[in-house]
């Protein structure tokens, strides 16, 4: 996998390399030698008013053509604020773009725009166009982030002293790069902006630099990130590795993205033609910009909130260990976020699905294998189908690492059904493609008497028995074993009304930016 992905990496900056050569002129050459070290924090505040250095420009988009850079503007010219028609009483957010391979912006652009307007119909939404600085070779488009935090600075500074606007109305969205562009922006500011969503922060280069050269929870009053494309060894990965916000939310534990292998990216590709082609920066951005699409689900699918829950780490998470909601220990992926913030970074983890909306529902299976004979398999494949008040999901797939008898196993699952309270279960022992000795001279045959069952999003804990006697039988190729509720644990029933209180109730993140 970090061979893959150093090689993902590789291609990716290779592009770059390719379409910076013949793209338009650079900047003069003596900007390209910019680095983190030798731009030196401003020791004064006078800096903040010299608008005379902004390269940036700043379109204030439009949600009849979210696509098109209608007006712009301009610090020191208070006279575009009027012209662009700027709402100083509504919410304002400032979308800034990331490396780009092309020097255009990318087709996420428009989207995330229509999307923010979709929720905020009258808010203000401000697209950074740094793409002369963007479209260079991926090490001096990195250290460019620094020059381009600053002119972000000096213009939200500039409309907040103009309009003496509240921080509280200023939201920031950076996109890898442009993630750590907001971050110094906020740094540059004094911390005051309100909040600073990173979407998978740019990992090469970042890993491991200071908080004053990268996004980090001491930027904004409150940060929260998303990391979609983290695999490979630190700094070779695309998106950044480490917690950078109060919530670092690591989506299908944040390396790889489902639907984005190969095949279906190749595929993408082909349905395109020749458009098709310009899309082949997917093949190894597809999980760094999921980050982006997540987000922009979280806006657009209001009733399918995708929720998250903290862990000491992914494989933890995957066993379903880490489904509380207790103490704020789960939480709203994206705009709704509550705004939680502890004296660490808080990783939290979730599955989803390979499209919009992203939403799954998450369970955790807790079993106990009886057996008579000394029974121990690897890589075990099941199925397991749940039914419920308002539908049914069957034949969910899983593979048990492990499976040994007389052993307790709990392992997630997850469905994109939303099957109402849990009724009954199924579960389902698959013959692998490995032929064992134990199917013709020994058994393979397990009694399970009972499940248990927590329900990440219902908060519900539920408990199975063996729908026909004290057992049911699991046997390798064989039928189903059934298990029906029996009962729920009273705690369970006050932590699940609890739940509901909170998360459907009106002070959790309800249009809170």
């Amino acid at each position: 996998m970090g061979k893959e992905n150093n090689y993902f990496l590789t291609v990716w900056i290779f592009l770059g390399q390719i379409y910076a050569t013949f793209s338009s002129d650079p900047e003069p050459t003596t900007a390209v030698f910019v680095n983190s070290t030798t731009v030196p924090l401003p020791t004064t505040t006078e800096w903040i008013s010299d608008y005379n250095d902004i390269v940036s420009k700043f379109s204030l988009r439009s949600a009849d053509i979210p696509e098109d850079d209608m007006c712009y503007l301009v610090a020191g010219s208070p006279e575009t604020i009027a012209e662009c028609e700027f709402n100083p009483e509504t919410q304002t957010f400032v979308v800034i773009h990331g490396w780009t391979v092309t020097g255009m912006f990318e087709s996420w652009v428009p989207k995330l725009v229509s999307a923010l307007f979709d929720r905020e119909p009258t808010a203000n939404v401000i697209v950074v166009d740094w793409l002369t600085r963007a479209n260079q070779h991926y090490p001096t488009s990195a250290a460019y982030t620094k020059l381009v935090g600053r002119d972000v600075a000096k213009f939200v500074t500039w409309l907040q002293n103009e309009l003496q606007l509240p921080w509280e109305k200023i939201h920031l969205l950076g996109y890898s790069l442009g993630a750590h562009v907001a971050g110094i922006a906020g740094d540059l500011t004094d911390h005051k902006i309100s909040r600073i969503t990173g979407l998978d922060p740019a990992g090469p280069t970042f890993e491991n630099a200071d908080n004053q050269n990268t996004l980090s929870r001491d930027d904004a009053q409150f940060v929260d990130v998303l990391h979609t494309n983290t695999r490979g060894s630190p700094d070779r990965s695309i998106g950044i590795q480490r917690p950078v916000g109060h919530i670092d939310i690591y989506p299908n534990g944040g390396t790889f993205q489902p639907g984005c292998d190969i095949q279906n990216t190749l595929l993408g590709i082909a349905m395109g033609g020749i458009k098709g082609l310009q899309n082949m920066d997917q093949l190894v951005k597809c999980s760094h910009e999921r980050s982006i699409h997540l987000f922009i689900d979280s806006l657009l699918n209001i009733q399918q909130q995708s929720m998250a829950y903290r862990c000491n780490s992914k494989e933890a998470f995957n066993k379903g260990l880490c489904l509380s909601c207790r103490k704020n220990r789960c939480n709203k992926l994206g705009y709704n976020i509550n705004k939680v913030r502890t004296t660490r970074s808080a990783k939290m983890y979730l599955k989803t699905r390979d499209m919009m909306p992203y939403k799954v529902f998450h369970y955790q299976v807790k079993v106990h294998f009886f057996s008579k004979d000394p029974l121990s398999f690897t890589e075990q494949p099941i199925k397991v189908s749940l039914y419920g008040t308002h539908g049914e999901r069957e034949d969910i797939a899983h593979v048990l690492p492990v499976l040994n008898g007389n052993t307790t196993l709990s392992f997630l699952i997850t469905t994109d059904v939303d099957i109402g309270d849990l009724m009954i279960v199924k579960v389902r022992w698959e013959k692998d493609t490995i032929i064992s000795w134990s199917d013709w001279w020994g058994s393979s045959k397990f009694h399970i008497r009972k499940l248990r069952i927590k329900s990440g999003e219902k908060q519900s804990k539920l408990i199975f028995s063996a729908k026909e006697g004290e057992f049911a039988y699991l046997v390798r190729g064989g039928e189903d074993a059934v298990f029906v509720k029996s009962k729920e644990d009273t705690l369970s029933r006050k932590e699940k009304l609890l739940h509901k209180l909170k998360t459907q109730g009106s002070n959790f993140g309800q249009n809170d930016a």
